[in-house]
């Protein structure tokens, strides 16, 4: 299996297609070729005339930990171009930004999940190319979530920097693939190209990842493909009280931990609301005591996902329903818990930032409603899937 960047540098017709240009990069810690080698050292070996780089959400290298921790712009040390930061004063790249190159190569590794920001990242570099008169090209990377889609669709009118467009969580689309539907969805007229994976075949045994190529973090808390593949609902604490991990070495793979809950009840509960929502992995009650951020220094009784080996089933999983479920067996366990955090997210400050993350109060208020049940969401969420699932099948590329 090859990636886009790894297709490109061994194709002298593409790279022929990129002399006598201004080239600026878009990458982050997971932009690698096969080799390992980042791919900003890799296009400058190969003579490809880099111009400016620019760093997503958690900056180019990858250093900042968490939400909302900004990155400066910078001079490279080693090659003596500007290094923008789109996660800084700044999330849309300026005309300044743009001014500083012809083509803009994108090759961020994404989660496949519609609140990881490299998506909207994407849509806002596409829609500014397209005023500038610019080319964008993807080096497409492989969706280590795979083709299945799962979540409610964003409401129009809740969109933000972990929403940008009416589109599902897990959203089971390559980056390429997403510029396709974002140029047709927004009719953005703009110079675009994929530079397609060769060999990507997302049902095979990783099941979107391959097994032969090496995790690298994207982001500091997306640590391995568990992760990414139980990110589409564990990601939704962070609009809650509960601990999603962080200050732990598995961040992002627990469905909960709390101080105050009893991860084993809660379970009880999970199983006999929904047990079919619950299929697909192994899920392990534990423990563990935060070094940082929520319930730092408190010991956190907690349910872990485990959607790997043996236990995983790429079908069945279905993260979001998992992650949503758990929120309302706790309701019902706790009915007067403050399980909603009210905080600035991703800088909305008028909305729940539950809200934010799912796109819309509706995850929300059947939570705290005592009489919906596990049909209910599913009815109208599976609604929302097939439509997405039609709306995106001429885009697909593998």
């Amino acid at each position: 299996m090859k990636t886009g960047i790894d297709r490109l540098l061994a194709d002298p017709e593409l790279l022929g297609q990129l002399k006598g240009r201004r080239v600026a990069l878009v990458a982050h810690p997971a932009s690698v070729t096969a080799d390992l080698t980042h791919s900003l050292d890799a296009l400058i070996a190969a003579g490809v005339p880099v111009n400016s780089a620019f760093g997503p959400q958690h900056g180019l290298k990858g250093d900042k930990q968490d939400n909302m921790v900004e990155t400066a712009d910078e001079m490279d040390p080693r090659y003596g171009i500007p290094v923008f930061s789109l996660y800084g004063e700044v999330r849309r790249p300026t005309g300044q930004m743009m001014a500083s190159a012809d083509v803009f190569l994108f090759d961020l590794q994404d989660l496949g999940c519609r609140i990881y920001t490299f998506v909207t990242t994407l849509l806002y570099l596409l829609e500014e190319a397209a005023k500038a008169g610019k080319e964008v090209w993807v080096l497409d990377r492989p969706n280590p979530a795979g083709r299945p889609v799962e979540g409610t669709l964003l409401v129009p009118g809740q969109e933000s920097f972990v929403g940008a467009a009416p589109m599902p969580m897990r959203h089971g689309l390559t980056m390429g693939e997403m510029g396709h539907w974002f140029i047709d969805h927004f009719g953005l007229d703009v110079a675009y190209k994929v530079v397609a994976m060769e060999d990507w075949r997302p049902e095979d045994e990783g099941h979107g990842w391959p097994t032969t190529r090496l995790w690298i973090n994207p982001s500091p808390n997306a640590a391995n493909v568990n992760m990414a593949r139980c990110y589409a609902g564990t990601v939704m604490l962070e609009g809650t009280t509960l601990s999603e991990g962080r200050g732990t070495t598995r961040p992002l793979e627990v469905l909960f931990g709390a101080p105050d809950i009893d991860a084993g009840g809660v379970l009880k509960v999970m199983r006999k609301l929904a047990p079919d929502w619950l299929e697909g992995c192994a899920i392990r009650e534990c423990w563990f005591e935060p070094t940082f951020h929520k319930h730092a220094g408190l010991l956190c009784n907690a349910l872990m996902v485990h959607a790997e080996g043996g236990f995983y089933n790429h079908s069945a999983f279905r993260p979001w329903r998992l992650q949503a479920l758990a929120f309302k067996a706790i309701r019902l366990l706790y009915p007067d818990y403050p399980l909603w955090r009210d905080f600035p997210y991703e800088y909305e400050l008028s909305r729940l930032a539950i809200d934010v993350i799912n796109g819309g109060p509706s995850l929300r208020q059947w939570v705290d409603d005592p009489a919906a049940t596990p049909h209910d969401l599913d009815a109208v969420t599976s609604h929302d899937e097939a439509a997405w699932v039609a709306a995106v099948r001429p885009h697909l590329l593998y």
